[in-house]
């Protein structure tokens, strides 16, 4: 239990920054990283910490937790913890994304008070400084599980480092502000917006925006769009329900996000491509369906919930099985497992469109290069890994009905195969 979330603290950050000195001065060749040159470029151009990038990063989760707290939007529970609370949300993810943008192209290009470029200009020193601030909150989110506790879903393992590596507290709050809601999705996801658009900014300055990175670019900001609409549903998925709030999550977001996910933009920046406009056309169209076959599978389950199943599924009453479980205060509650639609091909057939999609921004970048790629070799172990995480537990928690709905649905991710 010591070994294995100590040596992902020891190793992790070191690769992520690994793939940025990589692209920025490895030529993006992996395979360069393991060689004498590639420690000799790792120990010149490992990035120091500055007072500019801690500026930066200070600034924008500021304006994030301020455009949380005072743009409009609804209230939202999220479904019952193991001990019985419910979290509240607040979802005004669309217009934070939209502000978001604004401010930021508004405050770079239209007043001219830094340069559009900037994420790009200091991302080695960005990446290095969010990873101290990170360990450093990390090391306050401990201290505060054991201390003071926001509700009663925290716990102890009784072993300080996979306790610091994967949480005290399931929900833990501060100044009013749910730090998991804060974090994974107005620091993670709309640091990743900003990011990518600074690297297309970064690009144009250096001759123009390439067909290659306008595609990608358009993707990726899809995708996070969709995100916002379904923010709701996101508040059901594994990573906010049940891993708990510690390195593991906070470090992934603030740091993990910004390094691996944007791969591709940052090789597209020094190798813009020749992408014919009818193939990125193309490229662009088939991503898009992508997004919108995962959206309507997230949005097919999230309405059958809402509704308590009277809706319709592909123009059809859906297949529901009611299965019941007990939480931890003794109170038995119901929830809906959706056998129609999407959810009948598979458990978790939502998986196979959002790989699809991830396979179209990064396939602007080629493939001459395994770094831009990086990202969907992660993302399909990461997807398959949690297919059996969710498995095991959804197992546990519904038992009998868990295994009807598995005779039903016999296929994890892909059917035939998985």
């Amino acid at each position: 239990m010591t070994l294995g979330p100590l040596a992902l603290m020891v190793v992790t950050p070191p690769a992520a920054l690994a793939f940025y000195i990589v692209c920025a001065h490895l030529d993006g060749e992996l395979t360069r990283l393991v060689s004498r040159e590639g420690l000799a470029a790792f120990v010149a151009h490992f990035p120091r910490p500055t007072l500019a990038a801690a500026g930066i990063i200070t600034a924008f989760a500021a304006f994030e937790a301020l455009l949380l707290k005072l743009l409009p939007g609804k209230d939202f529970l999220g479904p019952v913890t193991p001990t019985g609370n419910r979290p509240r949300y607040t979802l005004n993810g669309v217009p934070a994304f939209v502000v978001t943008l604004v401010a930021f192209l508004a405050l770079s290009t239209g007043a001219g008070l830094f340069p559009a470029s900037i994420v790009f200009d200091r991302f080695g020193e960005i990446l290095i400084t969010l990873t101290l601030s990170a360990f450093a909150f990390c090391a306050f989110l401990y201290a505060k599980g054991r201390l003071a506790p926001s509700s009663s879903d925290w716990g102890l393992s009784g072993n300080p480092v996979f306790d610091f590596y994967w949480g005290v507290e399931l929900f833990p709050t501060l100044c009013g502000f749910n730090l998991k809601q804060l974090f994974n999705c107005r620091i993670g996801m709309m640091g990743w917006a900003v990011t990518i658009v600074s690297f297309a900014a970064a690009q144009h300055a250096r001759g123009g925006l390439s067909v290659a990175m306008a595609v990608s670019v358009l993707l990726q900001l899809a995708y996070i769009f969709k995100f916002f609409v379904w923010e709701g549903g996101y508040f059901a998925s594994l990573d906010i329900m049940h891993d708990r709030f510690g390195y593991y999550i906070c470090w992934g977001v603030s740091v993990w996000i910004p390094a691996l996910y944007t791969l591709p933009t940052q090789w597209l920046v020094r190798h813009p491509g020749d992408l014919h406009p009818a193939l990125g056309l193309a490229i662009a169209l088939f991503g898009l369906a992508s997004i919108w076959a995962n959206y309507d599978a997230d949005a097919q389950r999230q309405r059958v919930r809402e509704t308590g199943g009277k809706t319709t599924v592909w123009g059809r009453k859906p297949a529901i099985i009611y299965a019941e479980y007990t939480t931890s205060d003794g109170a038995t509650h119901q929830s809906l497992l959706l056998v129609s639609g999407w959810w009948a091909i598979a458990r978790h057939a939502h998986y196979v469109p959002e790989l699809a999609l991830a396979a179209a921004w990064i396939a602007p970048a080629g493939f001459t290069h395994l770094a831009p790629w990086v990202y969907w070799f992660y993302l399909t172990a990461l997807l398959l890994d949690r297919a059996s995480r969710d498995d095991l537990r959804c197992r546990t928690k519904y038992g009998k009905y868990w295994e009807e709905y598995c005779e039903r649905v016999p296929y994890k991710v892909i059917p035939g195969l998985y």
